[in-house]
Protein backbone atom coordinates (compact mmCIF):
# COMPACT_ATOMS: atom_id res chain seq x y z
CA UNK A 1 0.00 0.00 0.00
CA UNK A 2 1.08 3.63 -0.99
CA UNK A 3 2.59 5.24 2.58
CA UNK A 4 1.75 8.72 0.82
CA UNK A 5 -1.74 7.57 1.24
CA UNK A 6 -4.41 4.91 2.03
CA UNK A 7 -6.07 2.96 -1.27
CA UNK A 8 -9.86 4.17 -2.36
CA UNK A 9 -11.86 1.22 -3.03
CA UNK A 10 -15.25 1.61 -4.98
CA UNK A 11 -17.14 -1.15 -4.43
CA UNK A 12 -20.38 -1.57 -6.73
CA UNK A 13 -23.29 -3.55 -6.04
CA UNK A 14 -27.24 -3.65 -7.03
CA UNK A 15 -27.74 -6.56 -4.23
CA UNK A 16 -27.30 -6.41 -0.11
CA UNK A 17 -24.38 -8.13 0.16
CA UNK A 18 -20.24 -7.71 0.81
CA UNK A 19 -20.63 -6.29 3.96
CA UNK A 20 -17.40 -8.35 5.29
CA UNK A 21 -15.74 -7.30 2.45
CA UNK A 22 -15.50 -3.92 3.50
CA UNK A 23 -15.36 -4.34 6.83
CA UNK A 24 -12.20 -6.08 5.66
CA UNK A 25 -11.04 -3.14 3.91
CA UNK A 26 -12.17 -0.52 6.04
CA UNK A 27 -9.50 -2.70 8.72
CA UNK A 28 -6.40 -2.70 6.44
CA UNK A 29 -7.31 1.11 6.51
CA UNK A 30 -8.54 2.01 3.28
CA UNK A 31 -10.83 4.08 2.01
CA UNK A 32 -14.14 2.76 1.18
CA UNK A 33 -17.09 3.76 -1.46
CA UNK A 34 -19.72 2.35 -2.16
CA UNK A 35 -22.07 2.63 -5.32
CA UNK A 36 -25.44 1.08 -4.96
CA UNK A 37 -29.21 1.27 -6.13
CA UNK A 38 -31.01 4.20 -5.17
CA UNK A 39 -34.02 1.58 -3.71
CA UNK A 40 -30.90 0.29 -1.26
CA UNK A 41 -30.57 3.58 0.67
CA UNK A 42 -31.71 2.27 3.71
CA UNK A 43 -30.12 -1.47 3.41
CA UNK A 44 -28.06 -2.95 6.39
CA UNK A 45 -24.52 -1.52 4.81
CA UNK A 46 -21.95 -1.33 7.52
CA UNK A 47 -22.12 2.38 7.66
CA UNK A 48 -18.85 2.49 10.23
CA UNK A 49 -17.12 0.88 7.20
CA UNK A 50 -17.99 3.41 4.69
CA UNK A 51 -16.42 6.92 3.81
CA UNK A 52 -19.19 7.63 1.64
CA UNK A 53 -22.06 5.90 -0.49
CA UNK A 54 -23.22 7.03 -3.67
CA UNK A 55 -26.85 5.62 -4.84
CA UNK A 56 -28.09 5.56 -8.30
CA UNK A 57 -31.04 5.49 -9.96
CA UNK A 58 -33.33 2.38 -11.10
CA UNK A 59 -32.48 1.62 -14.86
CA UNK A 60 -30.10 4.04 -15.29
CA UNK A 61 -27.90 3.39 -18.26
CA UNK A 62 -24.38 2.14 -18.00
CA UNK A 63 -23.61 4.95 -20.48
CA UNK A 64 -24.70 7.45 -17.80
CA UNK A 65 -22.47 5.74 -15.38
CA UNK A 66 -19.00 6.10 -17.03
CA UNK A 67 -19.22 10.00 -16.81
CA UNK A 68 -21.05 10.12 -13.00
CA UNK A 69 -18.21 7.89 -11.88
CA UNK A 70 -15.38 9.77 -13.89
CA UNK A 71 -16.68 13.33 -12.55
CA UNK A 72 -16.69 11.25 -8.77
CA UNK A 73 -12.74 10.85 -9.79
CA UNK A 74 -11.83 14.51 -10.27
CA UNK A 75 -11.87 14.70 -6.41
CA UNK A 76 -11.69 11.16 -5.36
CA UNK A 77 -8.78 9.25 -6.42
CA UNK A 78 -9.69 5.00 -7.21
CA UNK A 79 -6.99 2.68 -6.75
CA UNK A 80 -9.36 -0.71 -6.88
CA UNK A 81 -13.23 -1.05 -8.66
CA UNK A 82 -14.74 -3.85 -7.26
CA UNK A 83 -18.26 -5.61 -7.67
CA UNK A 84 -19.61 -7.61 -5.44
CA UNK A 85 -22.26 -9.04 -7.29
CA UNK A 86 -22.38 -10.76 -10.57
CA UNK A 87 -24.57 -8.51 -12.32
CA UNK A 88 -22.42 -5.68 -11.54
CA UNK A 89 -19.14 -6.81 -13.50
CA UNK A 90 -19.76 -5.03 -16.47
CA UNK A 91 -19.65 -1.92 -14.66
CA UNK A 92 -17.32 -2.35 -12.98
CA UNK A 93 -14.67 -3.81 -15.99
CA UNK A 94 -15.87 -1.19 -17.92
CA UNK A 95 -15.02 1.99 -15.24
CA UNK A 96 -11.91 0.22 -14.75
CA UNK A 97 -11.32 -0.21 -18.38
CA UNK A 98 -12.11 3.59 -18.85
CA UNK A 99 -10.25 5.41 -15.85
CA UNK A 100 -7.13 2.87 -16.22
CA UNK A 101 -7.49 1.16 -13.02
CA UNK A 102 -6.26 -2.54 -12.22
CA UNK A 103 -8.05 -5.61 -12.56
CA UNK A 104 -10.48 -7.46 -14.70
CA UNK A 105 -11.44 -5.84 -18.17
CA UNK A 106 -14.23 -6.35 -20.27
CA UNK A 107 -12.45 -9.35 -22.10
CA UNK A 108 -11.72 -11.63 -19.13
CA UNK A 109 -14.90 -10.41 -17.36
CA UNK A 110 -17.37 -12.58 -20.07
CA UNK A 111 -14.97 -15.29 -19.41
CA UNK A 112 -17.00 -15.25 -15.89
CA UNK A 113 -20.42 -13.63 -17.32
CA UNK A 114 -21.11 -15.18 -20.51
CA UNK A 115 -22.09 -18.70 -20.87
CA UNK A 116 -21.04 -19.27 -24.23
CA UNK A 117 -17.66 -17.55 -23.65
CA UNK A 118 -17.00 -19.40 -20.59
CA UNK A 119 -17.44 -22.69 -22.21
CA UNK A 120 -16.43 -22.23 -25.52
CA UNK A 121 -12.61 -20.92 -22.75
CA UNK A 122 -13.59 -23.91 -20.69
CA UNK A 123 -13.05 -26.75 -23.86
CA UNK A 124 -9.63 -24.42 -24.99
CA UNK A 125 -8.22 -25.67 -21.42
CA UNK A 126 -9.92 -29.06 -22.12
CA UNK A 127 -12.08 -28.70 -19.49
CA UNK A 128 -15.38 -31.10 -20.36
CA UNK A 129 -18.59 -29.33 -21.06
CA UNK A 130 -22.41 -30.67 -22.02
CA UNK A 131 -22.47 -30.87 -25.85
CA UNK A 132 -23.75 -27.07 -26.71
CA UNK A 133 -24.84 -24.56 -29.78
CA UNK A 134 -24.76 -20.68 -29.63
CA UNK A 135 -28.38 -19.83 -31.02
CA UNK A 136 -26.69 -18.01 -33.90
CA UNK A 137 -27.63 -19.96 -37.25
CA UNK A 138 -30.85 -22.13 -37.53
CA UNK A 139 -28.57 -24.31 -39.92
CA UNK A 140 -26.53 -25.39 -37.17
CA UNK A 141 -29.15 -25.47 -34.35
CA UNK A 142 -30.98 -27.75 -36.88
CA UNK A 143 -27.91 -29.80 -37.43
CA UNK A 144 -27.15 -30.18 -33.93
CA UNK A 145 -30.57 -31.44 -32.77
CA UNK A 146 -30.71 -33.75 -35.25
CA UNK A 147 -27.09 -35.24 -33.85
CA UNK A 148 -27.17 -34.68 -30.23
CA UNK A 149 -29.73 -36.42 -28.46
CA UNK A 150 -32.51 -34.39 -26.21
CA UNK A 151 -33.41 -33.28 -23.68
CA UNK A 152 -31.95 -30.00 -23.90
CA UNK A 153 -31.87 -26.56 -22.51
CA UNK A 154 -31.88 -23.25 -23.61
CA UNK A 155 -30.05 -20.83 -21.59
CA UNK A 156 -29.86 -16.91 -21.17
CA UNK A 157 -25.94 -16.29 -21.89
CA UNK A 158 -25.86 -13.78 -19.39
CA UNK A 159 -28.00 -14.43 -16.22
CA UNK A 160 -26.99 -16.40 -12.60
CA UNK A 161 -28.00 -19.68 -11.69
CA UNK A 162 -30.91 -21.41 -13.24
CA UNK A 163 -32.75 -17.80 -13.96
CA UNK A 164 -34.52 -18.21 -17.61
CA UNK A 165 -33.54 -21.68 -18.20
CA UNK A 166 -35.65 -23.57 -20.19
CA UNK A 167 -35.86 -27.44 -20.13
CA UNK A 168 -36.61 -28.48 -24.32
CA UNK A 169 -37.75 -32.16 -24.84
CA UNK A 170 -38.68 -32.21 -28.38
CA UNK A 171 -37.07 -30.32 -31.32
CA UNK A 172 -40.06 -29.14 -32.16
CA UNK A 173 -40.42 -26.86 -29.20
CA UNK A 174 -37.56 -25.48 -29.55
CA UNK A 175 -38.47 -23.00 -32.93
CA UNK A 176 -41.79 -20.94 -31.20
CA UNK A 177 -39.18 -20.17 -28.28
CA UNK A 178 -36.70 -18.42 -30.39
CA UNK A 179 -39.67 -16.98 -32.67
CA UNK A 180 -40.74 -15.62 -29.24
CA UNK A 181 -36.99 -14.13 -28.43
CA UNK A 182 -36.89 -12.76 -32.22
CA UNK A 183 -33.74 -10.41 -31.73
CA UNK A 184 -32.56 -11.67 -28.75
CA UNK A 185 -32.30 -15.14 -29.31
CA UNK A 186 -28.28 -14.61 -29.81
CA UNK A 187 -28.22 -13.84 -26.41
CA UNK A 188 -29.04 -17.82 -25.36
CA UNK A 189 -27.37 -21.15 -26.29
CA UNK A 190 -28.83 -24.59 -26.40
CA UNK A 191 -26.89 -27.19 -24.32
CA UNK A 192 -27.26 -31.14 -23.86
CA UNK A 193 -29.41 -32.09 -20.82
CA UNK A 194 -27.08 -34.05 -18.66
CA UNK A 195 -28.65 -35.84 -15.72
CA UNK A 196 -26.40 -36.16 -12.48
CA UNK A 197 -25.35 -35.07 -9.07
CA UNK A 198 -24.08 -31.18 -8.88
CA UNK A 199 -21.04 -29.76 -7.32
CA UNK A 200 -19.78 -26.91 -6.98
CA UNK A 201 -15.95 -25.50 -6.14
CA UNK A 202 -15.32 -22.31 -4.11
CA UNK A 203 -11.90 -21.04 -4.65
CA UNK A 204 -9.75 -18.26 -3.63
CA UNK A 205 -7.22 -17.20 -5.96
CA UNK A 206 -4.09 -14.92 -5.70
CA UNK A 207 -1.77 -13.90 -8.43
CA UNK A 208 -3.72 -17.08 -11.21
CA UNK A 209 -2.63 -19.92 -8.38
CA UNK A 210 -5.73 -21.36 -6.64
CA UNK A 211 -5.02 -21.10 -3.14
CA UNK A 212 -7.40 -22.76 -1.22
CA UNK A 213 -10.45 -25.23 -2.87
CA UNK A 214 -13.56 -26.08 -0.96
CA UNK A 215 -15.51 -29.24 -2.57
CA UNK A 216 -19.12 -29.32 -1.71
CA UNK A 217 -22.23 -31.07 -3.65
CA UNK A 218 -26.13 -30.14 -3.97
CA UNK A 219 -28.82 -32.22 -2.17
CA UNK A 220 -31.00 -31.49 -5.48
CA UNK A 221 -29.68 -29.73 -8.48
CA UNK A 222 -29.98 -25.91 -8.32
CA UNK A 223 -31.98 -25.55 -11.34
CA UNK A 224 -34.69 -28.09 -10.26
CA UNK A 225 -35.14 -25.80 -6.85
CA UNK A 226 -35.38 -22.93 -8.38
CA UNK A 227 -37.53 -23.60 -11.46
CA UNK A 228 -40.17 -26.41 -9.00
CA UNK A 229 -39.31 -25.61 -5.70
CA UNK A 230 -38.23 -27.28 -2.91
CA UNK A 231 -35.53 -27.05 0.11
CA UNK A 232 -32.25 -26.32 -0.63
CA UNK A 233 -29.06 -28.26 0.85
CA UNK A 234 -25.68 -28.63 -0.19
CA UNK A 235 -22.62 -30.01 1.99
CA UNK A 236 -18.56 -30.71 2.19
CA UNK A 237 -17.64 -33.72 0.29
CA UNK A 238 -15.19 -36.27 1.83
CA UNK A 239 -11.91 -34.58 1.78
CA UNK A 240 -9.31 -37.03 -0.33
CA UNK A 241 -11.97 -38.62 -2.25
CA UNK A 242 -11.68 -39.21 -5.61
CA UNK A 243 -14.38 -36.50 -5.89
CA UNK A 244 -13.08 -34.15 -4.28
CA UNK A 245 -9.68 -34.26 -5.76
CA UNK A 246 -10.80 -35.13 -8.93
CA UNK A 247 -12.69 -31.59 -9.08
CA UNK A 248 -9.98 -29.92 -7.64
CA UNK A 249 -7.39 -30.74 -10.93
CA UNK A 250 -10.34 -29.96 -13.10
CA UNK A 251 -11.24 -26.46 -11.37
CA UNK A 252 -7.57 -25.50 -11.33
CA UNK A 253 -7.62 -26.21 -15.19
CA UNK A 254 -10.54 -24.28 -15.19
CA UNK A 255 -9.42 -21.03 -13.50
CA UNK A 256 -6.27 -20.98 -15.59
CA UNK A 257 -8.03 -21.20 -18.82
CA UNK A 258 -10.93 -18.41 -18.01
CA UNK A 259 -7.57 -16.45 -16.74
CA UNK A 260 -8.69 -15.02 -13.20
CA UNK A 261 -5.88 -13.47 -11.61
CA UNK A 262 -6.98 -12.46 -8.18
CA UNK A 263 -10.38 -12.99 -6.29
CA UNK A 264 -12.81 -15.68 -5.26
CA UNK A 265 -14.33 -18.06 -7.64
CA UNK A 266 -17.93 -20.04 -7.42
CA UNK A 267 -18.36 -23.15 -9.86
CA UNK A 268 -20.42 -25.49 -10.69
CA UNK A 269 -19.75 -28.84 -12.29
CA UNK A 270 -22.03 -31.84 -12.99
CA UNK A 271 -20.75 -35.77 -12.78
CA UNK A 272 -22.84 -37.39 -15.38
CA UNK A 273 -24.77 -40.28 -14.34
CA UNK A 274 -24.17 -41.85 -18.01
CA UNK A 275 -20.53 -42.32 -17.67
CA UNK A 276 -19.34 -40.82 -14.70
CA UNK A 277 -17.56 -37.80 -16.11
CA UNK A 278 -17.72 -33.90 -14.39
CA UNK A 279 -18.84 -31.35 -16.87
CA UNK A 280 -18.25 -27.80 -16.64
CA UNK A 281 -21.72 -25.72 -15.87
CA UNK A 282 -20.54 -22.33 -15.34
CA UNK A 283 -17.77 -19.95 -13.10
CA UNK A 284 -18.72 -17.08 -11.72
CA UNK A 285 -15.97 -14.60 -10.29
CA UNK A 286 -17.93 -13.86 -6.89
CA UNK A 287 -18.80 -15.32 -3.68
CA UNK A 288 -21.64 -18.33 -3.68
CA UNK A 289 -24.74 -17.52 -2.36
CA UNK A 290 -27.37 -18.84 -0.77
CA UNK A 291 -25.04 -19.17 2.49
CA UNK A 292 -22.62 -21.00 1.01
CA UNK A 293 -20.06 -18.69 2.32
CA UNK A 294 -21.33 -19.30 5.47
CA UNK A 295 -21.11 -23.06 5.34
CA UNK A 296 -17.66 -23.11 3.81
CA UNK A 297 -16.56 -20.66 7.09
CA UNK A 298 -18.16 -23.67 9.72
CA UNK A 299 -16.27 -26.09 8.02
CA UNK A 300 -12.56 -24.16 7.66
CA UNK A 301 -12.80 -20.98 9.21
CA UNK A 302 -12.18 -18.80 6.22
CA UNK A 303 -14.49 -16.26 5.28
CA UNK A 304 -14.41 -15.85 1.46
CA UNK A 305 -15.70 -11.75 1.79
CA UNK A 306 -12.86 -11.25 3.91
CA UNK A 307 -9.91 -12.80 2.02
CA UNK A 308 -11.03 -11.43 -1.25
CA UNK A 309 -10.55 -7.89 0.76
CA UNK A 310 -7.41 -8.82 1.91
CA UNK A 311 -6.45 -9.95 -2.12
CA UNK A 312 -7.39 -6.69 -3.31
CA UNK A 313 -5.70 -5.11 -1.20
CA UNK A 314 -2.52 -6.72 -1.90
CA UNK A 315 -2.91 -6.15 -5.05
CA UNK A 316 -0.04 -7.25 -7.94
CA UNK A 317 2.35 -7.40 -5.65
CA UNK A 318 2.22 -10.90 -4.41
CA UNK A 319 2.10 -10.30 -0.85
CA UNK A 320 -1.11 -12.20 -0.04
CA UNK A 321 -0.75 -15.10 2.48
CA UNK A 322 -3.98 -17.80 2.77
CA UNK A 323 -4.27 -18.44 6.73
CA UNK A 324 -4.32 -21.48 8.17
CA UNK A 325 -7.58 -23.18 8.03
CA UNK A 326 -9.77 -26.08 9.39
CA UNK A 327 -10.69 -28.77 7.34
CA UNK A 328 -14.37 -29.90 9.35
CA UNK A 329 -17.13 -30.25 7.57
CA UNK A 330 -20.60 -28.21 7.16
CA UNK A 331 -23.43 -27.47 5.18
CA UNK A 332 -26.50 -25.72 4.79
CA UNK A 333 -30.30 -26.55 4.36
CA UNK A 334 -32.64 -23.41 3.53
CA UNK A 335 -35.77 -23.06 2.30
CA UNK A 336 -38.68 -20.62 1.64
CA UNK A 337 -40.81 -20.68 4.21
CA UNK A 338 -44.81 -20.52 4.33
CA UNK A 339 -43.76 -18.37 8.26
CA UNK A 340 -42.65 -14.66 8.29
CA UNK A 341 -39.96 -15.47 10.99
CA UNK A 342 -40.46 -19.71 11.57
CA UNK A 343 -39.18 -20.89 14.53
CA UNK A 344 -36.22 -23.56 14.01
CA UNK A 345 -35.40 -24.28 18.24
CA UNK A 346 -37.10 -28.15 17.08
CA UNK A 347 -33.35 -29.03 15.72
CA UNK A 348 -31.09 -29.61 18.52
CA UNK A 349 -28.71 -31.82 17.32
CA UNK A 350 -24.92 -30.60 18.54
CA UNK A 351 -24.00 -30.03 14.63
CA UNK A 352 -26.66 -27.06 14.37
CA UNK A 353 -24.32 -23.96 14.36
CA UNK A 354 -25.80 -21.13 12.64
CA UNK A 355 -29.35 -20.81 12.62
CA UNK A 356 -30.41 -18.22 9.63
CA UNK A 357 -32.61 -15.28 10.35
CA UNK A 358 -34.14 -14.00 7.34
CA UNK A 359 -38.09 -13.31 6.87
CA UNK A 360 -39.99 -16.09 5.27
CA UNK A 361 -37.06 -18.25 4.58
CA UNK A 362 -35.49 -21.05 7.20
CA UNK A 363 -32.31 -22.45 7.03
CA UNK A 364 -29.53 -23.80 9.39
CA UNK A 365 -25.73 -24.33 9.01
CA UNK A 366 -24.46 -27.28 10.29
CA UNK A 367 -21.03 -28.49 11.22
CA UNK A 368 -19.07 -31.48 12.08
CA UNK A 369 -15.95 -33.37 12.27
CA UNK A 370 -17.50 -36.43 10.51
CA UNK A 371 -17.52 -36.36 7.13
CA UNK A 372 -20.91 -38.65 7.10
CA UNK A 373 -22.88 -37.00 9.79
CA UNK A 374 -23.75 -33.69 7.64
CA UNK A 375 -25.42 -35.39 4.81
CA UNK A 376 -27.26 -37.33 6.78
CA UNK A 377 -28.60 -34.86 9.21
CA UNK A 378 -29.21 -32.63 5.87
CA UNK A 379 -31.45 -35.76 4.55
CA UNK A 380 -33.79 -35.85 7.71
CA UNK A 381 -33.74 -32.36 8.15
CA UNK A 382 -35.01 -31.70 4.34
CA UNK A 383 -38.12 -33.90 5.00
CA UNK A 384 -38.81 -32.04 8.36
CA UNK A 385 -38.48 -28.64 6.35
CA UNK A 386 -40.99 -29.83 3.76
CA UNK A 387 -43.36 -30.34 6.18
CA UNK A 388 -42.87 -27.59 8.80
CA UNK A 389 -41.70 -24.69 6.72
CA UNK A 390 -41.94 -25.17 2.67
CA UNK A 391 -43.73 -22.81 0.43
CA UNK A 392 -42.95 -22.65 -3.20
CA UNK A 393 -43.55 -19.03 -5.30
CA UNK A 394 -42.98 -19.07 -9.21
CA UNK A 395 -39.56 -19.02 -10.72
CA UNK A 396 -38.61 -15.47 -11.05
CA UNK A 397 -36.65 -13.75 -13.95
CA UNK A 398 -34.09 -11.92 -11.50
CA UNK A 399 -32.66 -12.77 -8.42
CA UNK A 400 -33.79 -11.58 -5.24
CA UNK A 401 -30.48 -10.93 -3.48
Amino acid sequence: MPESRPLTFLCITTYVKGQEFMRECKRHGCRVLLLTAEKLRDADWPRDSLDNTFYLPADIPLADIVPAVSHLARTQKIDRIVALDEYDMETAATLREHLRVPGMGLTTMRYFRDKLAMRMKALDGNVRVPDFVPAFNHGDIRYYLEHVPGPWVLKPRQEASAIGITKIHAGEELWPLLEQLGDKQSSFLLEQFVPGDVYHVDSVVSENEVVFANVSKYGKAPMNVAQGGGVFTTFTVARGSEEDSGLRQINRDLIAALGLVRGVAHTEFIRANADGHFYFLECAARVGGAYINEMIEAATGLNLWREWARIEVAGEDGTYKLPAVREDYAGVILSLARQENPDTSGYKDPEVSLRIKKHHHAGLILRSRDPGRVPALLESYAQRFAEEFMAVEPPRDKPTA
